[in-house]
């Protein structure tokens, strides 16, 4: 039973797997409807990576079609893995020049990267499958 009252830590990590499954569904969907995909992707071969806007498309498939099943429960683990392969390399390639801070004191640092990583592992961790 969990100290906090009204939900259990089984619903907790429930409301914690959904609401990070569907913040990478939205941020996938911005990047659709604002058609920043071909911007992205100019971004990564500026970087040195080929194919950038294919590997645009690919990420943004990922966080839809991941999302969708991680917030439904379907292959937590492994998605939640690839999601922390995804988040650990935008860390490298694009967050960690940008220091820690995302917003206030700073501009697309890393801090929510890394948040995002500890929520994932919770949720990998507590996966009974």
């Amino acid at each position: 039973m969990s100290k906090f009252p009204f939900i259990s830590s089984a619903h907790a990590i429930t409301v914690l797997r959904v609401v990070t499954a569907l913040i990478f569904v939205a941020h996938a969907a911005v990047r659709i409807v604002t058609s920043t995909i071909g911007q992205f992707g100019s971004f990564l071969e500026d970087k040195g990576f080929s194919f950038g806007v294919l590997i645009v498309w690919l990420i943004t498939i990922y966080e839809i079609a991941g999302g969708l099943l991680l917030a439904f429960g379907i292959f937590t683990r492994w998605l939640a893995l690839g999601f922390i392969i995804l988040i650990a390399v935008g860390i490298v390639i694009i967050h960690a020049a940008n220091g820690w801070f995302v917003g206030e004191h700073g501009t697309g640092g890393m801090e929510y990267s890394v948040l995002l990583i500890a929520a994932l592992i919770v949720i990998a961790s507590s996966d009974k499958n």
